[in-house]
């Protein structure tokens, strides 16, 4: 009874975990918000039926009702297929037929008899939130991280409070056992696996907004998308990162940054305080004179200092004027020199410097579309780079005096709703027709030109619909009705077309600080990324970098994509991961200013200035 379409796209999740937040207004998988733990959600049955096809589960009560609470209402296809085309509706299916099968087959149905940590767990949080079922603990047990095992937890434990994960924590110091707390996702380098106990914040969802402070205080289980929409309703902004990490995972893992950091900061810039429990069960707070001193930083791997369970963040305010604008070039060097140009006069909220891969992917409805459109920009338009720059009206009026050329949100709308038709034929010719030297885009962009492409695009939500599965186009076209979907300003708070960045593959993203007044050492690392994934035969290109400290420095992203099913491919990826490891350590030493993120991993908190100026 093992569908080997459903097996096959079982094993592609990327855990990115996006099925956990509702970032399209389809409302939550409805088990999956009464249940909490990841097995309940489509990420979770993906494991468990991928998990059944390859013998690695038994049977048991607690998977059998993880089968049955799903209604097979469909959120899951229409949030997973934005984000990766992937159709996991076929799995949920699947796995509901398969316990069928072996029900009526009277099979066995194995009992997973208690033990006496468990029972001790439960005793802290209530019978139904700790378990040591098979069905619950594969959800926890991998990632799509090239490096990264298998590894199955003892147990998974869903605390709701401070004091419970205390508990927790005080259980495990006295008992020897390893544990790890987990945000919301599983992606990367097998951070939140653990031989142990999986502690799963996911339940501890409090936010509290402190208006006359302009703070608010997030609890472990919060979501980047889900705080980001709380205090939006307030006139607030956050800067958070992917939409659905987990704020205080984010912070305590590597600080968070995103492109609103060219305004706001990264790291503890957004950080009041937090509060802790430690490797022994005690809580402290980072602002007790007795406290670890998180804010310090140290240049070698360090100990995770224990489990964040608050966080209190800054509020930035925003206004009405708010817009976004994108202004092309087909130099690296001259949007180099743009962006710190902006960033030196602190202009606008938000800015990146975006790569055609990032463009491409970010804008297109499906992967053909990205594929066609992402040459078309490069080649026929020449527009190879792109400055997203978020601002108010002052702003605006500065980019726009400083580049004749830019793309308005009404051109962005045009193009959103209008792209599957951007690359046909015609526009070839056209685009040949302009005269000059200039760059094609130059002509494309101005202002004159507006009516003649929203006349030959014929840009509307319907045409994005013509791009997707016929039976989620009346959905598509919904969708993209909505203001929100072509609105730059919302679309870069709320990041959820970032998310595409691993529709094609799972990403494996190189994030390392580069002093930003020094280009040709970010050139060089580009070319020297692209060198490395080439050699070893793995899609890559340049993701994006987002300048900080008025224009000192700048984060950069460099993406390398892999097939996490493929054992050849995982083979190269890490073959490729060592040599890039490599590179950015000697031009660490090399340079000054060149720092890899890995060497934040735990010091989130700590005050840029200690390790970007070190």
């Amino acid at each position: 009874m093992i569908s080997e379409e459903a097996k096959k796209i079982s094993a592609q999740c990327r855990h990115y975990a996006m099925c956990k937040i509702d970032f399209l207004g389809t409302g939550l998988c409805p088990a999956g918000k009464d249940y909490h733990y990841v097995s309940y959600y489509p990420q979770g049955r993906m494991d468990i039926y991928h998990a059944l096809a390859n013998d690695l589960i038994p049977v048991t009560e607690r998977l059998i009702e993880i089968a049955n609470t799903c209604t097979l209402c469909g959120i899951c296809d229409k949030q997973c297929y934005f984000v990766t085309q992937l159709r996991p509706m076929k799995v949920m299916k699947a796995l509901k037929d398969y316990v069928e099968f072996h029900l009526s087959g009277k099979k066995d149905v194995k009992e997973i008899p208690p033990e006496p940590f468990l029972t001790e767990l439960q005793k802290v949080v209530g019978e139904r939130w700790a378990t040591n079922d098979p069905a619950v603990l594969v959800a926890y047990a991998h990632d799509p991280c090239p490096v990264s095992v298998m590894q199955m937890p003892k147990y998974v434990v869903m605390p709701r409070t401070k004091a419970e994960v205390g508990k927790i924590i005080t259980l495990c110091h006295d008992k020897h056992v390893p544990y790890v707390a987990r945000g919301n996702g599983s992606s990367v380098m097998g951070f939140v696996l653990s031989a142990g106990i999986v502690v799963d914040v996911n339940r501890m969802k409090d936010m509290s907004i402190d208006r006359d402070n302009w703070a608010v205080a997030v609890g472990p289980g919060v979501t980047a998308f889900e705080l980001q929409k709380e205090v939006t309703h307030h006139g607030y902004r956050v800067n958070v990162a992917e939409p659905a990490a987990s704020v205080c995972g984010n912070i305590i893992c590597s600080g968070i940054f995103s492109t609103f950091s060219h305004a706001y900061g990264t790291a503890a810039d957004n950080v009041i305080t937090a509060e802790f429990v430690d490797p022994e069960g005690r809580a402290f707070t980072l602002n007790e004179k007795t406290a670890p001193n998180l804010f310090s930083f140290q240049p070698e791997g360090q100990p995770c200092p224990g489990i964040c369970t608050e966080a209190l963040v800054k509020l930035y305010p925003t206004t009405d004027d708010e817009e976004g604008i994108l202004v092309p070039f087909a130099s690296f060097e001259e949007a180099l020199f743009f962006i710190r140009e902006i960033s030196m006069r602190r202009i606008g909220l938000s800015a990146a410097l975006l790569g055609a891969e990032y463009t491409a992917t970010f804008m297109s409805p499906s992967r053909d579309v990205a594929h066609t459109i992402k040459p078309f920009l490069q080649e026929e338009l020449k527009i190879r780079y792109l400055v997203s720059v978020i601002g108010d009206q002052y702003a605006m009026r500065s980019i726009k005096e400083t580049s004749s050329t830019f793309i308005d949100n009404r051109l962005f709308r045009t193009l959103m709703l209008g792209l599957p038709r951007l690359a046909d034929t015609e526009w070839e010719e056209l685009i040949g027709n302009f005269d000059g030297d200039r760059y094609p885009y130059e002509f494309f962009c101005k202002q004159e030109m507006y009516p003649i492409l929203e006349a030959a695009l014929s840009p509307s939500p319907a045409a994005v619909g013509e791009c997707v599965d016929d039976d989620l186009r009346a959905f598509y076209t919904d969708l993209y009705s909505k203001s929100e979907m072509t609105d730059l300003r919302w679309l870069t708070m709320f990041r959820i077309v970032s998310s595409r960045m691993g529709r094609e593959k799972h990403v494996v993203a190189f994030i390392v600080y580069v002093p930003l007044d020094k280009p040709e050492i970010i050139v060089s690392l580009n070319s020297e990324f692209k060198r490395i994934a080439d050699n070893h035969k793995l899609k890559n290109d340049f993701g994006f970098i987002t300048p900080l400290d008025f224009g000192k420095r700048a984060v950069l992203e460099y993406d390398y994509y892999l097939d996490h099913t493929s054992s050849s491919e995982k083979q190269r990826m890490q073959h490729a991961l060592i040599e890039a490891g490599d590179m950015i350590e000697t031009a660490s030493r090399r340079y000054k200013g060149v720092k890899w993120i890995r060497y934040l991993l735990y010091q989130g908190f700590s005050r840029k200035e200690h390790f970007l100026y070190t």
